[in-house]
């Protein structure tokens, strides 16, 4: 018998050993975001994924771990029961193999030819289902697929066979699915069989994407769009297409499809470029500084030994940067928030005061108006002699920060330590692709936080086209724009992104509604440029 562990500690547990696996996980129509929560776990621990390079690049980047060996598809062989043997292999004698799959990963698929093949050498296998291409189609374009009238929905893969398989009764829903080509040759195949021309039809592609292209048409005229089309189309046809108008939700974003660009750091950029991605718009951050501890640390060490031992009344935060910088400095000398206890602690706006709660930190002082060093003085308290034990500040900032709160404060009767904190300098050219991009008008709008960053944008990428849209977050920042020549579209009310983000929808809604009055199709201006080159 085998001895029992002594009393108090826990029996090893035995590890069984594991079995060959292959996994396979619908993808969803193309916006990694669809993704199911069971699938995104998979991929997060997967360490060999087979895709589809063209239509799963998207999801590979967002949910595979870099580490992770990928493999397209194609190089399994291009039959079904080739692909499910190499797989069955790849898993072999202990690994878990996912294999991602488009859609909901069984409608028109390959999935069960291949998994079946593994289930008959041997190899456990899992179905994933994600959200399927029609579905999707339906939901991103508004588009019932059954309504009280409407029972039934056929699902039916585009081809010269199509009209074999469109039932002609009315109270049906016909989806159609395929390649740009393979609906050309459904819809004559339709025609051919007696259906009417003037049948309405919505034709899709890039859905659930900011790319998505819908069109209402009819039978007669869609061939004519799958030419211009995406590779991936869906056809609705039925009586849902009539009721659709309400139901846009996904297209009539305001900023739809907009491609604009960030000019901050990474850490800066990402939250901007989430909320553009709530309008529908595709953010791209372009860091144009970098930050760097400044040449002498020796003022901003006394400068800290200071806030610890009580040398300051108020410490004031005019950037993100700063307080990440000041952060730095306190860890670099193994110190946390509580040493600014008793310190009273002022932020420029609300972006920085998030950063200081990050840390810990609530800050005392807020503007309530414009948030910049010019609103921060503006809001600063003067020193009362009878109130305020001590008169000092400290402004840990950029080396190339303003004056404008040092003057202020000094009028207000504080005595300012101004140091610097860390430096900013111009950042590394973007890749070649953005700056052409910048220059040839492909962005339709960018969003000026600071007058650097004009300055350092046009530096190391170029001067954006006449026809993008200049956003700027406060008069200093115009100028500076209007200074390198480029036409100010956009100046926030308020000196802060969400200000600034509102300008330009109202911008965007104002340029749709023109293009509408005139009997125009709205287009962005990255649109107007290439049809007018054209």
């Amino acid at each position: 018998m085998p001895e029992k562990a002594p009393t108090g500690q826990v029996q090893p547990r035995r590890l069984l050993p594991v079995a060959p696996r292959v996994v396979f996980i619908g993808s969803g129509p193309g916006e990694a975001g669809l993704m199911t929560a069971r699938g995104a776990d998979i991929l997060a621990d997967a360490s060999l994924v087979v895709y589809d390079a063209q239509v799963h690049a998207e999801i590979v980047t967002a949910y595979v771990p870099q580490a992770a060996e990928v493999i397209d598809a194609a190089e399994l062989g291009q039959a079904a029961s080739t692909r499910g043997r190499r797989l069955a292999d790849l898993a072999r004698p202990d690994k878990t193999v996912v294999r991602l799959s488009s859609d909901d990963g069984l409608l028109f698929t390959t999935t069960t030819t291949e998994a079946a093949v593994c289930r008959k050498a041997g190899i456990d296998v899992e179905i994933v289902p994600g959200v399927g291409l029609s579905a999707a189609t339906a939901a991103y374009t508004g588009t019932p697929l059954t309504t009280n009238r409407v029972r039934s929905v056929r699902y039916i893969e585009s081809g010269p066979q199509t009209h074999v398989d469109v039932s002609k009764h009315r109270n049906t829903t016909h989806v159609l699915t395929g390649t740009a080509a393979e609906h050309e040759e459904a819809f004559r195949a339709l025609l051919a069989d007696g259906w009417d021309e003037t049948t309405k039809v919505l034709v899709g592609w890039g859905i659930s994407t900011t790319e998505q292209t819908t069109v209402e048409t009819t039978l007669g005229q869609a061939a004519a769009l799958c030419r211009s089309a995406g590779d991936r189309m869906v056809v609705i046809m039925g009586q849902g297409v009539e009721d659709r108008g309400e139901l846009s939700w996904f297209e009539t974003k305001p900023l739809f499809g907009w491609q604009v660009l960030i000019p901050r750091t990474k850490e800066q950029g990402t939250s901007t470029a989430e909320a553009l991605a709530e309008l529908g718009a595709v953010g791209t951050v372009v860091p144009t500084i970098a930050v760097q501890p400044p040449r002498t640390p020796t003022q901003m060490e006394k400068a800290i030994r200071g806030l610890v031992d009580g040398s300051y009344e108020w410490v004031g935060f005019t950037s993100v940067n700063a307080v990440r910088a000041v952060r730095m400095w306190f860890e670099d000398f193994g110190l946390d928030a509580r040493s600014l206890a008793g310190v009273k602690v002022a932020a420029v706006g609300g972006r920085t005061a998030a950063a200081l709660l990050d840390w810990g930190i609530t800050p005392d002082l807020v503007p309530d108006g414009e948030h910049s060093a010019r609103g921060l003085a503006a809001s600063w308290p003067d020193y009362v002699d009878d109130i305020d034990p001590m008169n000092t500040v400290l402004l840990p900032r950029a080396d190339i920060a303003t004056e404008v709160l040092v003057a202020g404060l000094l009028e207000k009767g504080w005595d300012v330590d101004d140091v610097t904190a860390y430096r900013t300098v111009r950042a590394s050219p973007p890749p070649a692709p953005i700056r052409e991009a910048i220059k040839a008008g492909d962005f339709d709008a960018f969003l000026f936080t600071s007058s650097s960053t004009v300055r350092n944008l046009v530096g190391i990428a170029g001067k954006p086209a006449a026809t993008s849209v200049i956003c700027c977050i406060g008069p200093a920042t115009a100028n500076t724009a209007e200074e390198h020549g480029l036409r100010v579209d956009v100046l926030a009310e308020e000196a802060n992104l969400t200000s600034l983000i509102d300008g330009l929808v109202a911008f965007a809604t104002t340029m749709r509604d023109e293009d509408l009055a005139a009997g125009q199709t709205p287009m962005r201006p990255s649109q107007k440029r290439r049809r007018k080159k054209a």
